[in-house]
């Protein structure tokens, strides 16, 4: 998953505050820039960032789309977590006897 690395989630947060070029993207980082370019182009595949070309610079931000359906598989996963755990608390609720009975 794209965002399972947490570089990856700090270039996410950063380009939420606002568009930067790969070379400002790669400067608040201490890893190389080969490695940035790397997690770039997983977010770009994942739908999470857009890149613009502007001369020598590459210009990434964050794509709305590709966020809605990450939010939307977020809130699928979570449903699946609470369905469960409201099981969960109905089985601890039952009286001791009744425990083992599903």
């Amino acid at each position: 998953m794209a965002l399972a690395d947490p570089t990856r989630r700090r270039i996410i947060e950063m380009l939420g505050e606002s568009a930067l070029a790969a070379g400002e993207i790669t400067a608040r980082f201490e890893v190389s820039a080969p490695a940035i370019s790397q997690h770039l182009k997983v977010l770009k595949a994942a739908g999470l960032v857009t890149v613009e070309v502007s001369g020598q610079r590459r210009i990434y931000r964050l794509d709305p789309e590709g966020l809605e359906a990450f939010e939307a598989w977020v809130r699928q996963v979570r449903g699946f977590w609470n369905a469960g755990l409201d099981r969960l608390e109905r089985e601890l609720a039952k009286p001791e006897d009744d425990k083992g009975e599903m």
